[in-house]
């Protein structure tokens, strides 16, 4: 047997790739664990942080620094991505996975300890910028230390890292509030962060320099659009939280620098569509663009339309997070498509649908299980998709460009979603109060992004389909 994996990865011996493995193979299950875990982590603190800034802002007097608290750890996190994705095609996963812990980890202390709202801004600023180096490093972690056929079910793995923490993050935080202080949702999570990557750590080891040895080229250029991304996406963080002249000044800035600082960071033909990679990418910034696009909308719909209490209208959202999670267990274990386009079609499809029966729900007469239907529907589309084009990501990725297409795909993930959110809650907050109106406009334009990636998706396929893939 080769010792030379087919997609042009690091070679491996031939007990690497025998018949044995799985996740939980002995000589994988513990970068499993820890990988799986400080996904987890990450999930969790950004779920938790939206439930304990309230008390946080009024314990530090800080309202007026409430919005950049949020946008400076996002516009920080789009940078990590972008110099992870550099540092690990240039060095390989281990310093940026390692770097990334250690300012996640410093960030936390930072704003747990902080005596001033703006020490904590600052502490999240860090937090943000660790969070985006490690989340690029772990994608390139599993490119080089788990097999082709297990990157399905490990990417399905780190979707269920995200669901979990969903689902118990803002009640748990809560509770950490009310009993042991706000300080203590942000000074927890070091203490297991540690423990995590050290169970990666021994699997680290084996990983030394990529292809490329040195920084490639143009390196300082894109960290330098990653840094007008990030201040752009953070002005529109804010401009979507004010009202008034104030918002659309702010958010017509914001877009402005997106469109002249995203398209530099992610890959040529991007705009157009093109086969392959840029497709890709689209897609998976579409689908997050239509799944938070609608989900904003359904809490308020049901608390203020159909009298839900907050607990109530949290449960259905619930049900997508739950949904989620089923299509991502499904999707890693229904055999190989005979088109790699098969299971992102059937992802957006899916969210297409389920959008649309939302929509038809905001009529009064329609019953609220619609609507619960709905949700689940696009829940199980998310899970079908964003595993199969984070394989794609890497099957269509030569060993020297896995982390810079690694954090394209989580830049169009997160640039996406963070403008639709800002024009979403612009349209919201135009009248005194939202109504039916408005609420059909955000999930007719949610659908239709979903439907333009399930009209797209075959753009994922290279010419012609191969066997198997």
């Amino acid at each position: 047997m080769s010792d030379q994996r087919s997609d042009g990865g690091p070679a491996v011996t031939a007990t690497a790739v025998s018949p044995e493995p799985g996740l939980w193979a002995p000589r994988l299950r513990a970068m499993t664990v820890g990988s799986v875990a400080l996904i987890s982590l990450v999930a969790f603190e950004a779920l938790a942080v939206g439930t304990a800034m309230p008390t946080v802002a009024r314990s530090l007097d800080g309202l007026a620094l409430y919005g950049i608290a949020f946008g400076g750890s996002f516009a920080a996190s789009v940078i990590g991505m972008v110099v992870s994705g550099i540092w690990c095609d240039a060095r390989g996963p281990r310093a940026p996975l390692w770097h990334g812990v250690g300012w996640f980890v410093v960030g936390l202390v930072v704003a747990g300890t902080a005596p001033l709202m703006g020490f904590l801004v600052v502490g999240r600023v860090v937090q943000g910028f660790g969070s985006g180096l490690l989340s690029v490093a772990l994608y390139v972690i599993v490119a080089r230390a788990y097999p082709e056929d297990l990157h399905r079910r490990i990417f399905a793995a780190f979707a269920a890292a995200w669901v979990v923490p969903s689902l118990v993050g803002p009640v748990l935080a809560g509770l950490i509030v009310e009993h042991l202080g706000w300080r203590w949702v942000f000074l927890a999570v070091p203490a297991l962060a540690v423990p995590a990557v050290l169970l990666i750590h021994p699997g680290l080891r084996s990983f030394g320099a990529t292809v490329a040895s040195r920084v490639p080229a143009g390196a300082v250029a894109r960290i330098a659009w990653a840094c007008g991304a990030g201040v752009s996406a953070a002005l529109l963080h804010i401009g979507g939280q004010q009202r008034g002249v104030t918002a659309v000044v702010l958010v017509v800035i914001a877009l402005a620098g997106l469109l002249v600082c995203a398209p530099r960071l992610l890959p040529a033909g991007f705009l157009r569509a093109a086969r392959g990679l840029p497709t890709v990418i689209g897609l998976r910034g579409l689908a997050s663009a239509a799944f938070v696009g609608a989900e904003v909308v359904i809490p308020l719909l049901l608390s203020r339309e159909r009298g839900f209490s907050p607990t109530a209208a949290g449960l259905v959202l619930t049900v997508g997070a739950l949904a989620w999670s089923v299509g991502s267990w499904v999707q890693g274990r229904v055999p190989v498509p005979a088109s790699r386009a098969s299971l992102p079609r059937a992802g957006l499809t899916f969210i297409t649908v389920g959008i649309a029966l939302v929509a038809v729900a905001v009529q009064p007469v329609v019953p609220v299980a619609v609507l619960v239907l709905g949700w689940a529907a696009a829940g199980v589309g998310m899970g079908l998709l964003y595993p199969s084009l984070s394989v794609l990501t890497l099957e269509l990725s030569a060993p020297g460009e896995q982390g810079r297409n690694s954090s394209s795909l989580q830049l169009g993930d997160a640039l996406f979603a963070a403008t639709v959110l800002a024009l979403t809650g612009a349209v919201l907050a135009a009248g005194s109060a939202p109504g039916a109106g408005s609420y059909t406009v955000t999930l007719v334009v949610a659908g239709g992004l979903a439907l333009v990636g399930a009209l797209l998706a075959g753009r994922v396929v290279v010419g012609r389909t191969r066997p198997g893939g």
